[in-house]
């Protein structure tokens, strides 16, 4: 199976989401701390919305607006990737969960408290998970941890002590799944957690999402692709992104719901694999109400 490009220009991109009812799919872009729209069809992009800081992932409101992870910006010059390019000037906001309005102005709704907001994935209880790992490398002792946004704006903590919890998303079942270290892991409401897998193998991964059968699709980074994993944690199958880069996010969309979107942050690219045997799990949108927040 091959992955085609989509649209490219996208300088560190990330948090693919699928606009349903049309044809179109919202990224972001880590370095520009902006979101972008994509018409799939046509392969072109056109601004969205100008977050600030480094925009790392988003996810769908009820009213056709969006909620975005800010990590705060990155120095991006203290990456190895860029290799000999010159990278991207960092830029500054306040770390917290960003609303971004359907005619694209933006607020926070939480901004007080974080370290560096990372993924995030409405559950079905219609609450916004999201990860809070703090800035790579990761410290000690470890920060990491799980959040949960309510609808009335209310914030708790669901989980702590992680690593570096990067992606995060839900099971058929409900349950949450974040990348840890290198492999996938469930995080239950008790606070007891369990392997998936805990190898994925070298780079671990970043960004997932699962399809209605309970696979993990898994960013697999430097190595390019993404890996498919069975819900018993066997890996099954590798997408392969010809040439090298940083594979970050994906998801799923398309008119029947069987293609996989993919962030490919750098060259900067978003890729697609059409036709897959499964489509996506149905992804849930945040019933969003009022921001009681400052205003970016």
């Amino acid at each position: 199976m091959k992955a085609e490009v989509v649209v490219d220009g996208i300088r560190f991109g990330e948090g693919p989401v699928w606009c349903a009812g049309s044809s179109s799919l919202v990224v972001t872009s880590v370095c520009d701390g902006v979101l972008w729209r994509v018409d799939v069809p046509a392969g072109r992009k056109s601004l969205l919305a100008d977050v600030g800081g480094g925009a790392n992932a988003a996810a769908p409101c009820a009213d056709g607006g969006f909620l975005v992870t800010q990590n705060g910006g990155l120095d991006f010059s203290k990456f190895p990737i860029w290799g000999s390019s010159t990278p991207p000037e960092p830029r500054h906001a306040t770390p917290g969960i960003q609303r971004v309005a359907p005619d694209g102005s933006v607020s926070y709704v939480a901004d007080v408290g974080f370290h560096a907001p990372n993924d995030l994935s409405v559950g079905p209880s219609g609450d916004l998970f999201f990860t809070d790992p703090g800035h790579y490398p990761p410290p000690e002792p470890p920060i990491g941890r799980v959040m949960v946004l309510h609808a009335d704006g209310s914030v708790d903590e669901f989980a702590r002590d992680f690593w570096f919890c990067n992606g995060i998303a839900f099971t058929p079942a409900g349950e949450v799944v974040v990348v840890e270290r290198t492999g996938l892991q469930k995080v239950h409401a008790d606070g007891s957690r369990e392997w998936v897998i805990e190898n994925l193998g070298p780079g671990g991964s970043d960004g997932f999402c699962l399809d209605a059968d309970g696979r993990y699709y898994a960013c697999a980074t430097v190595e390019h692709g993404v890996r498919v994993v069975e819900p018993d944690g066997t890996v099954v199958d590798f997408l392969e992104i010809p040439g090298k880069g940083v594979t970050t996010n994906c998801c799923f969309g398309g008119a029947d719901g069987r293609t996989l979107f993919a962030t490919d942050a750098l060259p900067g690219n978003v890729v697609a694999w059409e036709g897959l045997p499964t489509p996506g799990l149905p992804v849930g949108a945040f019933p969003f109400r009022a921001p009681t927040a400052s205003t970016a």
